[in-house]
């Protein structure tokens, strides 16, 4: 049962125990812990891969925000001195909010952090990942790292872990700086990596994907596609923003002029981020629960590949898309609005 670790310099040939801190020898988490950190994820885990920090939650910033090499979402709290009860009930509050974040979400995130689109940095950093049947954020794990942690917290998270298979976890750091002024900086956890990644796969689940359109009638239709563009989704803005305005000048534009429009309408900054963003609206008509998406909009693989092309407003619902459009921004004028009074 980890609580802190002790470290003893051999100085002629007699042991000399070594207590120092960051702060004491002029080191600091913001300046250097945490570089150390993003620069060295092995610290915390060897397939964790940090991939934004400070990064807002409804309860606020979260010290980093990672992903492992199965999609798991994690959540890692950092403290400079002791790890007590109350970093779990903050970290706790965090995950809950992080789990209903769609890979959209992530992705703005991993961007804002690594200037790369996440399916890039997870095909960069882990050599053997298969970003095509990856799931994201199906579960989350939680790490507290910290100098020591309190008795009732380790307790806690043996217990958690144990009885519920919760995937959390400490990290307990020592710093120290020798009579030679070599610094070392040493870990330790209180549950065995393995067995927290077990418990995090153990809940994932695979996201049905389908072709096949919805069949729904005009009111359910548009109800359902009102309900989809109101929510807190980036490809959903997208599609109304810059796909739907498109095909109804057009009627019809491939992959790379969807590109050019992203662009053209301000949206991406160039057509690589656009290639991006086009994926992720290319992932969301893939989903099986959204067939209504897939009821209006049309779109061909071409030369036998499964890359999604040649979209298009299936004829019979070029009035619909036009009115829901309508009403949309007379709900966005509407809403800001009442935000300025």
């Amino acid at each position: 049962m980890a609580k802190e670790i002790q470290t003893w310099e051999i100085i002629d040939n007699q042991l000399t125990q070594i207590d120092t801190t960051l702060a004491e020898n002029g080191r600091k988490e913001k300046d250097d812990l945490e570089v150390w950190l993003k620069t060295k994820p092995e610290i915390i885990g060897n397939d964790i891969l940090i991939i934004g920090e400070q990064v807002y939650t409804k309860s606020g910033p979260l010290d980093f925000l990672g992903i492992d090499n199965n999609g798991n979402i994690v959540i890692i709290e950092l403290k400079r001195d002791r790890l007590s009860r109350d970093v779990l009930a903050q970290a706790v509050d965090y995950a809950s909010d992080v789990s209903n974040w769609d890979v959209e979400k992530l992705n703005e995130i991993c961007l804002e952090y690594s200037k790369k689109s996440l399916e890039d940095y997870l095909s960069e950093k882990f050599d053997d990942i298969d970003t095509d049947n990856l799931i994201i954020n199906q579960s989350q794990r939680l790490i507290l790292v910290g100098f020591a942690i309190d008795e009732s917290l380790n307790r806690m998270i043996e217990w958690l872990s144990g009885s519920f298979d919760i995937a959390i976890n400490a990290v307990i750091l020592n710093y120290i700086k020798t009579s030679k002024g070599n610094e070392v900086l040493s870990r330790t956890v209180i549950i065995p990596e393995e067995v927290t990644k077990e418990k995090s796969n153990k809940r994932k689940f695979k996201i049905e994907m389908s072709d096949e359109a919805g069949k729904h009638d005009s009111k359910k239709l548009k109800s359902l596609l009102k309900a989809y563009f109101l929510k807190d989704n980036w490809s959903a803005m997208r599609i109304r923003t810059v796909l739907f305005p498109s095909l109804l000048e057009k009627e019809a534009i491939t992959r790379e002029q969807f590109k050019k429009e992203f662009v053209k309408k301000g949206k991406a900054d160039d057509e690589k981020q656009a290639g991006y963003f086009i994926a992720l609206i290319s992932t969301q008509l893939g989903q099986a629960k959204r067939d209504y998406l897939r009821q209006i909009i049309s779109y061909e693989y071409p030369d036998n590949n499964w890359t999604k092309n040649n979209f298009r407003i299936r004829e019979d619902y070029r009035e619909l898309v036009t009115e829901l459009l309508v009403e949309l921004d007379a709900n966005t004028t509407l809403a800001n609005g009442k935000a300025k009074q």
